[in-house]
């Protein structure tokens, strides 16, 4: 454990000029109760965590419970997101909502959706809403999907960090084009987060491996037998994909490079 201190120390997650320790971002949605939100969210060590503004009591009913008791944002980083929304207009309107409701708050996850049955992203919504919010004073992270040109256009409207699906999002399918994902963090200069398609830690890992510098996920953990215990998996599995990026994996071949079985041996 104190081995790997100094390597996680010298590892931020850095989005919009602040540091993170932890490079799993989760969703507050689709748990039974805020205390398993809680459980769920500490258990993976998340530190930026997404509220869905149309749907979480924030304060809006004082008369229901409210997430902020549990997820207090002396502790965690909220990102308010415009998940339901469907046109640029009500995306940029769900933002300056949230910025009310969270005293200024400046960071937020932008998605627009184009599809109800795959909640696909329309990407021209996207770009509209991102260029607006942009100009609005916004820090917006934006959901989009997994097309390297958009990413790069993205990036240069000013948004922080670009957060391309994996999969639909919910469907647990992990990485489907590796590839994309690879164009996309290689032209990168801002945070490339996956986001939408992980099922299991295995594919928080391979996301992690391809130089993705984050994951996040709500349905994958919230939707587990065991979300606590899921949690907790993810945590690690996306510590040992970073790990395993850095360390840099040996190339793949067919067979090893010795020609001889005697090669290397000494005397």
């Amino acid at each position: 454990m104190h081995a790997t201190a100094p390597i996680a120390a010298d590892d931020s997650l850095v989005v919009a000029g602040r540091r993170y320790r932890s490079r799993l971002l989760t969703g507050t949605g689709k748990f039974r109760d805020f205390d398993e939100t809680r459980r769920a969210t500490d258990a993976a060590g998340a530190e930026i965590v997404t509220v869905a503004i149309r749907r979480t009591n924030l304060g809006q009913d004082p008369n229901a419970p409210n997430l902020l008791d549990v997820l207090p944002p002396d502790r965690f980083t909220l990102l308010p997101n415009t998940a339901g929304c469907y046109t640029a207009d009500d995306a940029v309107r769900t933002c300056r909502l949230a910025r009310e409701l969270l005293d200024g708050h400046k960071l937020v996850k932008l998605e627009v959706l184009g599809d109800q049955r795959t909640l696909y992203p329309d990407v021209v919504q996207t770009l509209a809403a991102a260029e607006r919010l942009v100009a609005d004073g916004f820090d917006v992270m934006v959901y989009t999907s997994d097309d390297p040109i958009l990413a790069r256009r993205l990036e240069e409207i000013g948004c922080v960090a670009v957060m391309p699906l994996a999969a639909p999002i919910g469907s647990g399918l992990g990485v489907q084009n590796k590839y994309n994902l690879l164009e996309i963090v290689e032209n990168a200069k801002v945070p490339i987060i996956v986001d939408a398609g992980v099922g299991t830690a295995s594919d928080a890992s391979i996301a992690m491996e391809l130089g993705c510098d984050g994951v996040l996920m709500n349905t994958a953990i919230a939707g587990a037998k065991d979300p606590v215990l899921m949690a907790h998996a993810m945590k690690l599995a996306v510590e040992a994909g970073r790990a395993a990026f850095r360390a840099g994996r040996i190339p793949r071949k067919r067979f090893a490079s010795a020609s001889s079985p005697v090669d290397g041996m000494i005397g």
